[in-house]
Order: structure tokens, then C-alpha cells, then sequence
């Protein structure tokens, strides 16, 4: 029945106006109606992966002969638009509703229900020839697809987006480390001069941070390729046959490239998000890593005159609005701004994590989109600050410059005469303005050709063939 405008559609619950070019139902207009929150929606790879899902039950439902084929063949073309994007239109649901995100998982039903309906010759809204619950939900539960889609779907933005922009920040990275091999400037420990470094050897460690972030990921993607499907309601499995998951789970894999597999403890996979809230804690710990670079590669950048000036950063954009000539580290600005967000979603994460309450976690989709979220902007952020910042720094003189000035490689003396003695010599180099050097000349008996030895700041980047207490 419709006006035009709207279709009237009945649930379990009475009559429902929907309108009448949409292609969700009833359950679906309920929670819009329900839940007018925010304008967050989940994103396109949460819903291409409940696609996914959808299209594999419809198949394997099929060959164990609990769907009809006509029926089956007409859902997978369905869930193929859902898994193109052809549909991202009709789901409509707030993020925050219903904690199961059982209005999604009715959303994504009632869609992909009313698509096969017209494919087959039918009237959307009428529920027949396909049924949303009977037909596209057979051997499901919300409770059991909405935790498998969010680690499908976290699973393929790792594997396809953060894992190749870090091995480009990484490479990015790698190179400026050889590069910057050659250049001898002052360590920094407390904010303070510290003993010689080599420019390269800080972009060593930098390049360590990513190398280990994209280990801890391997990590988190074996936590998240077990999923919960198969447990239905309440980890039981009523409702589903005993081949299902297994099945769905082996075709989830052919079509996404890494391994998906059913759990072997269906009361934990949905009573918890335990491998949601350590995969946010990797992001999150990725995240202070990249904080770490992107902050010192500003600082480092700092000035150009009055700062520590020992990169330049490529000129991306005018600086400022009043201050004529002025350039900023936006892009390491930028990077800052992501991580933090990652951060404060890694809060939502663990949060959600904590409202597992029996059988049943009830904040699965903010879990979903804070994780995805994450993921993202992490991806976007590391990638574009390999391109627009770290390929593009170079060195400048004044790292070198400052090495013979620096009062630490009094450090290099202590193995000679003692630490009180450096420490004594260091004091009167800060007191009179002069070098360590110049005053070890007067205060030592050590010659010329001694202190060059001594004073190497190349020897001093590397253990040392003097042994003694090094600082901090």
C-alpha cells in the first residue's frame, strides 16, 4: 500500500511508513526514526563487508539445500551492489543505536532482500519471493555478523591501506637514515646537548618505530582473522547448521585475500571485543610512535634562525596570515592531529570493550567505526607525511656546525682522566664560553694529537675504545 511518497510495510511490531523509493524496510525506518543522533554512518568497507557476508551465507545456505537456488542466486546479485557501493545510499542507520548493531545487520537484510524482490519480478516491501530474516538472515544472528564484519572489515583496511603506508613511511624513512649517515650533530637527552650523533643514526631509529609498528600489526590481524560467525544469539548455534561458518568463513577468505576462520570459542567471540581492543591498542601505540617522529622532525626543523634549523622541511604552503615569508611544519602538524584522534578513539575502543555484559557486547558500532576510523586516518596521515614532509627534508650545516661547541663530548674524556676532572673541565667550557677542547688543552697533560683522538666526533657515534660512564 502507498501514497506515493511512502510505502506502508509491517513488522512484528505493526505498520511502518517507509518511503517508497527506498529499498530498506521497516525495522530499518524504525531505527532511523529511533535514533536521530548524529549525521556518523558506518563506512563503505564496514557495509561492503557485510555484503560479503550476506553473499557467502546466500551461497552456502544454497549448497547444503536450505535455500532455494532462484532465491540464492537472486540475494548474491544483490549483495554483489551492496559490496559495490551501489547501494551505500539505503543504509541509513545512526551509529549510535542499538548496542548488537542489529539495526545495520536488519538494514543490510532488508536491502539486499528488496533488491532480489525486484530482480525477481516482485514488489519491494511485500517480502516476497525473499524474505529479509528468513532468506538473507538464514543461519545468522546480529549478534554473530556485526563482530565478523567489523574484523573483516578492519582486517581489509590493515591489509590494504595502513600496511603499504608505512612500508612507504618506512622506506621513506630508510632512505633519509642513509642519506643523513654522514652528518655528525648533538644527541639530545633531557631537551639537553647530549654526546654526538649522526643525523642518520635518529632516522635509524624513526625507521625502527615503523618497521616494529607493522610487526605488532601482524599481530592484531591474527586476533582478528577468527571471527564470531556461526555462534548466533548467544554462541549456541541455534539456528544454523553445523557446516555454515566453516563454509562462509572459507569463502570470506577467497574473496578478500587473507584468512578468515570460524572461532573455536563462539562465547567469547561475541561476549567480548578483546581482539578489537588489541587491535586498537596496536593503532593507538603506532600512533604515539608516529607522534614521536613527526614531533622531532618539527623540532628539529624549528627556526629557520632562531630554532634548532638542522632540517629544512619542504615549503608545502604559506605559513602565515600576517607574517609575510612564513613557512610551518603543517604536514608533521597534520600527522600530530591524526595520532591524537587515534588515540582518543583507542579511549572509545577500550570503553566499548568493557560493555561485554554476559553473552552480548552492547557497543559494537562504535567500536566499528572508531576502529575503522582509526585505521583510516592513520593510513592517510602516514602516507601522506612520507610524501609531503620526509622525502622532501634536507640537512643543513648547522648540526655539524654546533658538534665542536657542545659541552658532552666531555664525555669522551671521563675514560682518560676521570669523570670529576671532564665534569670540572665541561663546567669551566659553559662558565667561559669556550670549548671543550680549548680548556682540555689547558687543564690536561693530553697533546694535541691526543685530544684530536679523544675528541673524534665520528669515533664517538659509534661504541667506543675508550670504556667509561657514558651519562644520560
Amino acid at each position: 500500500m502507498t501514497d506515493g511518497r511512502f510505502r506502508i510495510e509491517r513488522d512484528s511490531m505493526g505498520e511502518v511508513r517507509v518511503p517508497s523509493d527506498a529499498y530498506y524496510g521497516a525495522q530499518t525506518q524504525r531505527a532511523v526514526e529511533n535514533f536521530p543522533v548524529s549525521n556518523l554512518r558506518f563506512p563503505r568497507r564496514f557495509i561492503k563487508a557485510l555484503g560479503q557476508i550476506k553473499m557467502a551465507a546466500a551461497e552456502v545456505n544454497a549448497d547444503l539445500g536450505l535455500l532455494d537456488p532462484e532465491i540464492a542466486r537472486a540475494i548474491v546479485l544483490a549483495a554483489q551492489e551492496v559490496i559495490e557501493g551501489k547501494m551505500d545510499s539505503q543504509f541509513v542507520v545512526d551509529i549510535f543505536q542499538t548496542g548488537s548493531g542489529t539495526s545495520t545487520n536488519m538494514n543490510a537484510n532488508e536491502v539486499i532482500a528488496n533488491r532480489a524482490i525486484e530482480l525477481l519480478g516482485g514488489e519491494i516491501g511485500t517480502k516476497s519471493p525473499v524474505h529479509p530474516n528468513d532468506h538473507v538472515n538464514l543461519g545468522q544472528s546480529s549478534n554473530d555478523v556485526i563482530p565478523t564484519a567489523i574484523h573483516v572489515s578492519t582486517l581489509s583496511a590493515i591489509q590494504e591501506d595502513l600496511e603499504p603506508a608505512l612500508s612507504e613511511l618506512l622506506a621513506a624513512l630508510r632512505e633519509k637514515s642513509v642519506e643523513f649517515m654522514p652528518i655528525i650533530k648533538t644527541g639530545r637527552t633531557h631537551l639537553q646537548d647530549a654526546t654526538p650523533i649522526r643525523l642518520g643514526q635518529e632516522f635509524e631509529g624513526y625507521a625502527g618505530q615503523v618497521e616494529r609498528a607493522l610487526q605488532r600489526l601482524s599481530y592484531a590481524k591474527a586476533e582478528l582473522s577468527e571471527v564470531a560467525l556461526g555462534g548466533t544469539a548467544v554462541g549456541t548455534g541455534i539456528n544454523t547448521h553445523p557446516e555454515f561458518a566453516r563454509r562462509v568463513c572459507e569463502k570470506l577468505s577467497q574473496l578478500n585475500g587473507f584468512e578468515i576462520r570460524e572461532t573455536t570459542n563462539h562465547f567469547q567471540a561475541q561476549s567480548s571485543l578483546d581482539a578489537c581492543v588489541l587491535t586498537s591498542g596496536v593503532l593507538k601505540t603506532i600512533a604515539v610512535s608516529l607522534m614521536k617522529i613527526a614531533n622531532d622532525i618539527r623540532w628539529l626543523g624549528s627556526g629557520p634562525r632562531a630554532g634548532i634549523g638542522e632540517l629544512e622541511l619542504p615549503e608545502v604552503q604559506p605559513g602565515s596570515s600576517i607574517m609575510p615569508g612564513k613557512v610551518n611544519p603543517v604536514i608533521a602538524e597534520s600527522l600530530l592531529m591524526v595520532c591524537a584522534q587515534v588515540i582518543g578513539s583507542d579511549a572509545v575502543v577500550a570503553t566499548g570493550g568493557q560493555w561485554g555484559n554476559f553473552e552480548l557486547n552492547t557497543m559494537m558500532p562504535v567500536v566499528a567505526y572508531n576502529l575503522l576510523l582509526a585505521v583510516e586516518i592513520l593510513s592517510n596521515g602516514a602516507r601522506n607525511f612520507a610524501a609531503r614532509c620526509v622525502r622532501g627534508l634536507r640537512a643543513t650545516e648547522k648540526g655539524p656546525q654546533l658538534v665542536e661547541q657542545g659541552l658532552a663530548i666531555c664525555t669522551a674524556l671521563a675514560p682518560e682522566i676521570g669523570y670529576d676532572a671532564a665534569a670540572k673541565i665541561a663546567q669551566e667550557a659553559h662558565r667561559t664560553g669556550r670549548t671543550i677542547r680549548e680548556v682540555a688543552r689547558e687543564r690536561t697533560q693530553l697533546s694535541d694529537e691526543e685530544l684530536d683522538r679523544i675528541l673524534n666526533p665520528e669515533v664517538m657515534t659509534e661504541p667506543g675504545r675508550n670504556i667509561g660512564p657514558a651519562g644520560g
